[in-house]
């Protein structure tokens, strides 16, 4: 029988240990706080903040938005996210990207404080991620992925594990963690040849390509782990994964829906690195 792994039940098990976390912090007089920075008010980011927000506060983390008109300089922005950036009541910064495109990321991306940087957007934390150094934060979904096999009782040791996807906020920083973990990696893409095939070879399955029900039964071996990080909408505007869940669920031993998988992770993992950064922050932890 094929294994739902469910987001919500990873998040429940975090939730727990992160509110005690929250309270030995508050023995120590430290209040774990989050900055949102957002420019203008796209209702995709304005959908995440409301889960985010419910998420941190929900462990007893204090989060404040930061608002900023769509039309803003790049000089006001810049002046705008430094005081964000040097509040020493702000332990981690979650900026939503991509900026409009008259202001320079790059710029902001040399700006913030690796121990702020929560979603792992300053070259600091991503050298981090790629050396195996784990003071550093990963990007939040592809550190998800990680908590998801780890709740379910997936080991990584010597697994072959193939991810479809090769981008700087989920292919190529998981394939570091799974690395890490001893597992062999694999990375695929849209433009892989025999893509069907080189993923049948896989034990676990990662997809994270971004197109809409590109996974198809061809592409899954029989007890495949599948894990389904695609967010897009199909063609009756349903929410739906880079895998086509019910044709590839009856051959997977283990897989994640969506919604309802990694994506409800997502956050649970933001609220770790902000209780992580007010640790460091605060001379906890090494």
């Amino acid at each position: 029988m094929t294994v739902t792994m469910k987001g919500s039940d990873v998040a429940a098990a975090m939730k727990e240990r992160l509110q005690h976390e929250v309270a030995e912090l508050g023995n120590q007089g430290v209040v774990p706080k989050a900055a949102i920075v957002r420019v203008g008010a796209r209702p995709d980011d304005l959908a995440y903040e409301r889960g985010a927000m419910k998420r941190l506060e929900g462990v007893g983390i204090a989060c404040q938005v930061f608002e900023f008109p769509e039309a803003i300089s790049q000089q006001d922005f810049e002046r705008g996210f430094a005081a964000v950036n040097d509040d020493p009541k702000i332990h981690g910064i979650l900026l939503f990207r991509p900026l409009p495109k008259h202001l320079d990321e790059e710029a902001v991306k040399q700006m913030i404080n690796p121990l702020k940087d929560i979603d792992c957007m300053s070259a600091p934390n991503i050298a981090k991620v790629f050396s195996g150094d784990e003071t550093g934060y990963a990007p939040c979904t592809a550190e998800a992925v990680v908590h998801v096999l780890d709740h379910y009782g997936l080991d990584l040791q010597g697994k072959r594990v193939t991810v479809v996807g090769r981008s700087m906020v989920v292919g190529k920083p998981l394939t570091m963690l799974l690395i890490k973990r001893n597992a062999t990696v694999t990375v695929c893409h849209t433009r892989t040849k025999d893509l069907p095939g080189t993923c049948r070879g896989a034990e676990i399955l990662v997809a994270a390509a971004g197109k809409a029900k590109m996974v198809t039964a061809d592409f899954v071996a029989d007890g495949t782990v599948v894990i389904d990080v695609g967010i897009n909408v199909d063609a009756d505007g349903k929410l739906c994964g880079d895998v086509d869940y019910e044709a590839v669920a009856p051959k997977a031993s283990h897989i994640t829906p969506v919604p309802g998988g990694v994506g409800a992770v997502t956050s649970s993992v933001l609220a770790d690195h902000v209780v992580r950064a007010a640790r460091y922050l605060h001379g906890s932890e090494a």
